[in-house]
């Protein structure tokens, strides 16, 4: 019988063991530098090892490293105050993850409504616990559970005419993305997110935005729901939450709370003081060096550069992108072999890009290049 390794395999590892990171790079343990537009699956917002969170960290660690929300905390009632006046709503509940954010999001809405169904889109992915897989369009995943999984109803993602003909009256919420990231970085029109926004108003249903990768400044604003001028009922966060700490929240409006009672929700490692303390020092890297304009700057750059390139179009917005091009794996490729880290997706023609949004000049001009010279060896 063969033995099984102590450490479960779950993804394909790179062929190369990381041993520390610094700004938008890693490093292997033979010294190697590797360009991070991967972003470690679009956590390290702030990049890696950023001084003002490393110190944040380090000194909630020596003052009090952990206490449960059975100890009241000022750190947590100040992460909770931040963060929703970036997000623009009312009150957070804090977690560990964007899964488990969104199977609170779901929860919730099943419990407030009363009703027994969930919609979701083609092409979604919203995670691994059982309402968020639900909601997931991943088949695979969902078979062996398919019988403890919540009814979904499922529509083409941006498509109007489909979300014009569906019936929300026995639906408890609408679960979206405001970009499939996972997808190959698909976007809808704007007006389909206010058309969703009224037909949620109209039945009853409560809209949830999965912002688990659109958050924390990455498309030059606060988050995709400020983006698209369409504020949802509850509103699911992590990945670049607390710059690389383990930290999911779930947002909602005052009504919402209100309608909640304690014992609702619970979590022993929500909130946690060194997540919390991570969270309020990526707030201020954000602000302080400006880096929802750096989103916006580096996408435009990207944009400009990349013409005349194999890629064929640009998706998304700020610096959540899919390259479109004519075989993303081989493109992929060729830029690993120049150590840059991108990311695939589920469709074959998208490789995407995820990068710390403090991404440098120099990075993107060496990411730009290395394209031009894929076109220039493929010719």
């Amino acid at each position: 019988m063969n033995p099984v390794p102590a450490l479960l395999p779950t993804y394909a590892p790179f062929p190369f063991t990381l041993a520390r990171g610094e700004g938008d790079r890693v490093f292997d343990d033979q010294g190697g530098a590797w360009l991070d537009f991967y972003g470690g699956h679009c956590v390290s917002g702030t990049g890696h090892g950023h001084p003002v969170v490393v110190e944040a960290i380090a000194a909630q660690a020596k003052a009090l490293a952990f206490y449960s929300a059975a100890g009241d905390l000022a750190i947590r009632r100040e992460a909770a105050t931040r963060l929703t006046a970036f997000a623009g709503l009312d009150s957070v509940f804090f977690c560990n993850s964007g899964a488990e954010a969104n199977e609170h999001a779901l929860k919730v809405a099943l419990q407030l409504t009363g009703r027994k169904k969930l919609l979701a889109f083609d092409g979604a992915f919203h995670g691994r616990t059982l309402l968020a897989l639900s909601a997931t369009d991943e088949p695979a995943l969902k078979a062996p559970l398919e019988s403890l999984l919540a009814p979904v109803t499922r529509l083409p993602f941006g498509d109007k005419a489909a979300l014009d003909a569906v019936d929300l009256s026995d639906i408890a919420a609408v679960i979206v993305e405001p970009i499939q990231s996972m997808a190959g970085v698909r976007t809808a029109e704007t007006s389909w997110f206010h058309s969703l926004r009224s037909k949620c108003d109209a039945s009853g249903a409560l809209l949830i935005f999965d912002e688990v990768q659109t958050g924390m400044g990455r498309l030059g604003a606060p988050f995709a729901s400020q983006v698209l001028g369409v504020k949802p009922d509850l509103l699911t966060s992590a990945k670049a939450l607390a710059s690389g700490v383990p930290m999911g929240a779930l947002l909602m409006t005052a009504d919402i709370a209100r309608a909640l009672k304690p014992g609702d929700l619970g979590s022993t490692f929500g909130g946690g003081p060194l997540a919390c303390a991570a969270l309020l020092a990526t707030l201020k890297v954000i602000a302080d060096e400006a880096l929802m304009a750096r989103a916006l700057e580096a996408e435009s750059f990207l944009r400009n550069q990349l013409q005349g390139t194999a890629v064929r179009a640009v998706r998304g917005k700020g610096l959540l992108l899919g390259l479109e091009t004519a075989d993303a794996t081989a493109l992929k490729a060729h830029l690993f072999q120049r150590h840059i880290l991108t990311g695939g997706s589920k469709d074959p023609s998208v490789l995407r890009l995820m990068p710390p949004l403090t991404i440098t000049d120099a990075s993107l001009t060496a990411l730009v290049e290395a394209v031009h010279a894929y076109r220039t060896e493929a010719a």
